[in-house]
């Protein structure tokens, strides 16, 4: 079919609304979001004017890419977005909305084992499935879209572990997601991974689908397009993090538009999967492929002689073997706008924005926050942020938002506990413009003369009351520790939190011993923190303390001490019997340090209490080279053998192999300690 023909299948539409780069802009070279609102395309924009204005963006969102444009009497992709909003808990209800003749908004607020394994449900059209922060999972199962199903969005969820133990498995047919003939489909930030066959199937001419901000992982075939000879489809692959699969990356047949770009395609070195290859252009596809980062890949573009791939931008690091392009290909603005990405900013702008985000799939309703403002220059309510605090009615019933305008406040904050619901926000461009800096320690003289501060005390940020959140902004610890030599001990605490349901999104914490104190109001009570897109800096014990903690996405930057000297520990956990302890996942570890000297961890039984069961978990993260090879240690007579210390596919220079040094979780292990197992019946979601 000529690219003429092609053309005539498409109605352009009049008006086109590019949102191609993340919403939360971050400093230069650091982390960032993922668009929440995809670009309104052909047809959908007129009708996401016209939705319900008290609807979140989520709600509402509407494809980019080419399941934007109009065609076989389809406009655009809003998925069930017309109907009824409802949250499932269960398969049968999950099975009950996403296979009904009306149009639906689904909700997934659960983890939901299907039954029995491997089974697809069928969804209809008109549907927009979605995961309620990071609590979506379905494991075991995912999704159908069959001849003429249309307008689908499948966002935000986790859909694993349908893997029956065979690597290239021809027996088991137990996609994510499998569409056989149908159109106008949207894939946006989901984790995808270790299923028995493929990722993503888009099979049977099934065209107009946009797959972007996702992460496909660890599974022999991520993505496969095509499997007709017939040159139809049209398909848009934009950032997304494809790590450690082996084939299909994805492998495109017969397509007759295939516009890939700012992907990031990762084989890790030093584990087992090794890939065969990245893009693949194959039979009479026409393929361009844009602005992508290639790490350890080989072969990581591949065309067959039928086919045509024109590349520009892209990236390649440590790739080997073929790296072809040849033909004219298309113009994909022919089609629909969109914003390119530097591909050297791909891999930071994936790790930190691509899959389930904690801000989508939350309530719809509610109630609008009432904003305070805080500016140096006088031009706010308020010219420290203490002193919102202390404006925030005493047990207020709703959120309340301290905004805070650039600038450093040196000064020391504290959220009492009859204070909940209060977000601190910095209003600037970067984190790095909003700081909230002091520089207290354990043995620092109180001004009052009534003694010096504890280690709990040093802090320059204390949170004690629930619901609390933080963003866009740094909170930092910046006592001297060489110009303090004759002080005993060098805690010095940037923040602490003491209470449940802390969410800290997007935003540096920066310290040196101590840096992170994770605390709960009392031994007995449950304090969940969850630390997402964000900055943790510091050497000694710098993530410490008995919180239900999660540290997901996020940077974890090993410093110096004072004396120029490496070496430190990242965790000191010091967690209740029968609660959950430190969760650290898809992050990195790593910084401007020697080799080998940082632990990851070791067990603080605080006051010498032996009741206490110290836990640890490091998974799916790159450990830098800093990382010792037995990243566990004791700490004050306290073995790390006897409580609870592991890690599960970790990648890196600092990673290592199953020993009695180096516990390894089992797959089944690893599947009772994710993300949504640590929060429980809390989904963070940004307010």
């Amino acid at each position: 079919m000529s690219e003429n023909r092609n053309n005539a299948r498409h109605r352009r539409g009049r008006s086109v609304l590019a949102v191609g780069v993340p919403v939360v802009l971050t400093a230069a070279g650091a982390l960032a979001y993922g668009p929440d609102l995809g670009l309104l395309g052909a047809g959908a924009q007129q009708r996401a004017v016209a939705a319900t204005a008290a609807a979140p963006a989520w709600a509402t969102a509407v494809a980019d890419g080419f399941a934007s444009v109009d065609s076989q009497g389809q406009n655009g992709t809003y998925g069930g977005r017309d109907g009824q909003v409802v949250t499932v808990r269960t398969q049968a209800e999950l099975e009950k909305y996403a296979t009904a003749a009306e149009p639906y908004v689904i909700v997934v607020a659960a983890t939901i084992d299907m039954n029995p394994v491997g089974k697809e449900i069928k969804v209809r059209s008109d549907k927009t499935i979605v995961g309620s922060g990071t609590s979506g999972h379905i494991v075991g199962g995912g999704f159908f879209l069959g001849s003429g199903v249309h307008n689908v969005i499948i966002r935000n969820l986790t859909i694993r572990d349908a893997y029956q133990g065979v690597w290239n498995d021809k027996e088991h047919d137990f996609d994510a997601i499998q569409m056989d003939g149908a159109h106008h489909v949207w894939i946006d930030h989901n984790d995808l991974r270790h299923m028995a066959d493929g990722l993503i199937d888009v099979r049977k001419d099934s065209t107009n689908v946009t797959v972007s901000w996702n992460r496909l992982s660890d599974d022999n075939k991520a993505f496969g397009i095509g499997w007709t000879d017939n040159v139809v489809t049209d398909i848009t692959i934009h950032h997304n993090w494809i790590r450690e699969t082996e084939q299909r990356n994805p492998s495109t047949d017969n397509a007759a538009h295939a516009h890939l770009y700012n992907n990031f395609l990762e084989d890790v070195a030093g584990t087992d999967i090794k890939s065969s290859y990245g893009n693949y252009s194959r039979g009479k596809t026409a393929m361009v492929l844009e602005n992508s980062y290639f790490q350890g890949v080989n072969n990581p573009v591949i065309k067959d002689a039928t086919a045509t791939l024109v590349q520009r931008g892209n990236v390649f690091s440590g790739t080997s073997g073929r790296n072809e392009s040849g033909g004219a290909a298309f113009d994909p603005k022919a089609y629909y706008s969109y914003a390119l990405d530097a591909a050297s900013n791909v891999p930071s702008l994936l790790k930190s924005g691509a899959g389930p985000s904690t801000s989508m799939g939350a309530s719809m309703s509610t109630k609008a926050a009432t904003t305070l403002t805080v500016a140096k220059d006088g031009s706010g309510q308020y010219s420290t942020v203490q002193a919102a605090v202390n404006a925030v009615p005493a047990n207020n019933a709703s959120r309340i938002v301290i905004a805070v305008k650039p600038g450093m406040y040196r000064e020391t904050v504290k959220v009492p506990a009859n204070k909940p619901h209060v977000t601190i926000q910095g209003t600037g461009g970067s984190r790095k413009d909003t700081v909230i800096v002091y520089n207290n320690a354990a043995g620092t003289a109180k001004p009052d003369g009534s003694g010096t501060y504890g280690t709990g005390g040093s802090a320059t940020v204390a949170v004690e009351a629930d619901d609390f959140q933080a963003r866009n902004l740094t909170v930092s610890n910046d006592f001297d520790e060489k110009a303090n030599q004759n002080l005993s001990g060098h805690q010095a605490v940037a923040l602490r939190t003491a209470a449940d349901k802390v969410f800290l999104d997007g935003v540096i914490v920066d310290g040196d011993q101590d840096t992170l104190l994770l605390d709960t109001a009392a031994k007995d009570r449950l304090g969940r923190v969850y630390v997402a897109n964000s900055y943790v800096m510091g050497n000694v014990d710098f993530i410490f303390g008995r919180a239900t903690a999660v540290v997901d996405r996020s940077v974890i930057t090993l410093k110096k001490r004072w004396d120029g000297s490496s070496g430190g520990y990242v965790t000191a956990p010091s967690t209740a019997a029968n609660r959950k302890g430190i969760l650290i996942a898809n992050s990195s570890v790593g910084g401007d340090v020697s080799a080998a000297g940082f632990y990851l961890g070791r067990p603080w039984h605080a006051g010498g209490d032996a009741t206490l069961d110290p836990q640890t978990t490091v998974r799916n993260t790159t450990l830098g080279a800093a990382v010792k090879s037995t990243p566990w240690t004791d700490m004050s007579g306290f073995s790390w053998k006897d409580d609870r210390f592991a890690e599960y596919r970790n990648s890196g220079a600092g990673s290592g192999s199953a020993s009695t040094d180096r516990p390894q979780l089992t797959d089944a292990q690893a599947a009772a300690q994710e993300v949504a197992d640590w929060l429980g019946d809390w989904t963070p979601s940004a307010s």
